[in-house]
């Protein structure tokens, strides 16, 4: 996409061969007599940059980079100063202006720096749209979930938000602890800092203090030049700190010396540096239980744990099952940019009969795969994965004593049937005989279950 240059100057012919040449560069001009004009142009019709003599009768260049200041902030104002008034143009440049170019200039001087001035804006432009969309994925309306057990980790998030507290999100594999550190972030004051995220588990043990921390040059075989750490990158925003149970003994102590005295020192180096960094950390793991086995240390754990959020499994809220693909629904359309398919009744039951060992993750997983395998825009029971159907979950189920024997055998059988019925495609006399029952014993049974069948072609 061309971008947009308004060419100020009161002196006609220097403006039209201003903007002629631009055009020729690629670039789409606009042109302004007075800083008067050029301010009215840009209220009706923004520009990407804007090209402005400074010495101009009424409305100076100065005053009106000043107004440009305020109104449109992330617009770069490049000057255009006679050799008399650089010291203007220098003072122009400490109150916002990118840059200046004396009078008269080379074209190929012209064109660099308005490259360069374009290049930071597109680059500010996309930070803030994706920082607007980071902090609207984070909204609390966006923390999908009606069910008692997750209203309690919202209403969490709203307390501890605001403070300085560390904050020690706890919970399975998939269940959204990083959605919720991340939250916590987003609506806080601290939103406008950096929010840096590492998985403790997932980095080996030699390189975590140096991912941490930082090294610098020659700390270890390999170090060629200085490194910033994360707890750096995190200053004056959030270090959230996943699977931190995983973190070894030896890091634990140099994590609680940064909690107590917000400094550290980077691996190969004596000096402190001091951060200001809020520290949001989870777990996957009983921590209580690693500190009484001594794989934990008991100082850290409390330091952590000064609010405490555990952010429950999905097979405990399955009622907020519907809500969640509904939105991940909304949210896939919109990214594959295709209608917005709609799950039938029947698929929705499945997926709330399942006990999702893999929590959130697992269901979205799950959604998007149903989506591209459905043919048409309804997606229904065959178009779900087959482990779905599958009675018993090893990690979970085989284990687990119902509190409501008649609910569990009911959704039991509700999930052969229903597999039954995806593999012939809804045909009830061929899944009554692959359940091996009749063909009226199915159709009571769909009935007393409240099934809904749609054939659907064999392919």
């Amino acid at each position: 996409m061309s971008h947009t240059i308004l060419v100020v100057d009161d002196e006609p012919k220097l403006r039209e061969v201003l903007a002629a040449t631009l055009q020729e560069l690629g670039y789409q001009t606009r042109m302004a007599a007075s800083g008067a004009a050029a301010l009215e142009q840009i209220e009706n019709d923004p520009v990407d940059l804007v090209l402005s003599d400074l010495r101009m009768p009424g409305m100076s260049g100065q005053e009106l980079l000043a107004e440009l200041r305020r109104r449109s902030p992330h617009v770069p104002v490049v000057l255009m100063t006679a050799y008399g008034t650089v010291k203007d143009a220098v003072q122009a440049i400490k109150d916002g202006a990118f840059d200046y170019i004396s009078k008269p200039f080379e074209i190929d001087e012209l064109e660099a720096t308005i490259a360069k001035a374009l290049r930071m804006y597109t680059a500010l432009r996309d930070n803030l749209r994706l920082r607007e969309e980071l902090e609207g994925r984070y909204r609390f309306e966006n923390l999908v979930g009606a069910s008692p057990a997750f209203h309690k980790v919202i209403e969490a998030i709203a307390e501890v938000c605001e403070s300085r507290a560390s904050v020690l999100i706890s919970g399975e594999s998939g269940t959204g602890k990083e959605m919720v550190a991340r939250a916590i972030h987003f609506n806080s004051s601290r939103r406008g800092g950096p929010f840096v995220a590492i998985n403790c588990a997932a980095i080996p043990e030699g390189l975590l203090e140096s991912e941490l921390f930082g090294h610098v040059k020659g700390a270890f075989t390999g170090a060629v030049g200085a490194r910033q750490g994360r707890f750096a990158q995190a200053d004056g925003g959030t270090l959230f700190l996943d699977e931190i149970g995983d973190m070894p003994s030896a890091l634990q102590a140099k994590i609680l010396r940064v909690l107590q005295e917000r400094s550290f020192e980077p691996v190969g180096s004596a000096n402190s540096r001091t951060t200001d960094v809020r520290i949001l950390a989870a777990t996957n793991k009983d921590l209580r239980e690693a500190v009484r086995n001594g794989s934990f240390r008991s100082d850290l754990y409390y330091r952590l744990n000064v609010f405490p959020i555990d952010v429950p499994p999905l097979r405990a809220r399955r009622e907020d099952i519907p809500l969640l693909v509904e939105h991940s629904v909304r949210e896939l359309a919109r990214h594959m940019g295709r209608p917005q398919p709609v799950f039938t009744q029947a698929a929705l039951r499945a997926m709330q009969d399942y006990a999702w060992p893999g929590n959130v993750r697992e269901l979205q997983n799950c959604i998007e795969r149903a989506i591209i395998v459905a043919k048409g825009n309804s997606v229904d029971v065959g178009d779900l994965p087959q482990d779905l159907f599958t009675p018993l979950s090893a990690s979970h189920e085989s284990v687990r004593i119902p509190s409501n024997l008649d609910a569990e055998l009911e959704r039991l059988e509700r999930g052969f049937i229903l597999e039954a019925l995806r593999r012939t495609a809804g045909v009830q006399v061929k899944a009554a005989e692959l359940l091996g029952v009749s063909e009226r014993s199915l159709w009571h049974r769909v009935k007393k279950l409240g099934i809904s069948i749609a054939k659907r072609a064999t392919t």
